[in-house]
């Protein structure tokens, strides 16, 4: 019997999968804890549905983190920080730091989680890589200016 899988059961399958079950096995493990439904015509035509939504909203999400990533390709953010003689900073740039300043400069919301860079300690310039979306990441530069 085929059957599809509405929840991720081990050795089994991932949800959304169609599987050949025993007889046994569905009518008398999956239907009654609703971990499957029989892949009928309109059950099938349903799934097909789902698959096809996701797979456009996907498409989507990934053309505007393209667009996204070409937005902000090779920008430059300028940071002013308090410095001793050396170039030494008070205290450090994080991405954190990064990702304000992104905001306020380009108006682009970006986590800071997807700021890929080590924390900035001396002043100088700094390439930093901004990860978008999943394969969809873009270089920037950080130029870190010292103040007396």
């Amino acid at each position: 019997m085929k059957v599809i899988l509405l929840q991720e059961i081990k050795k089994v399958g991932k949800k959304g999968d169609v599987i050949e079950a025993s007889d046994g096995y569905a009518r008398n493990f999956l239907f009654p804890r609703k971990l499957a439904q029989e892949a009928s015509d309109s059950n099938m035509h349903i799934l097909n549905n789902k698959r096809e939504n996701e797979r456009k909203e996907k498409l989507a999400q990934l053309e505007a983190a393209q667009k996204l990533a070409g937005e902000l390709k090779g920008k430059e953010i300028t940071i002013k920080a308090k410095a001793g003689e050396s170039g030494k900073l008070f205290g450090a740039i994080t991405s954190k730091d990064v990702a304000e300043l992104i905001k306020a400069q380009y108006k682009i919301e970006i986590d800071k989680k997807k700021i890929i860079m080590d924390t900035i300690k001396l002043a100088g310039g700094y390439d930093i890589e901004v990860k978008i979306y999943p394969e969809v990441s873009t270089k920037m530069k950080v130029i870190i200016v010292p103040q007396a």
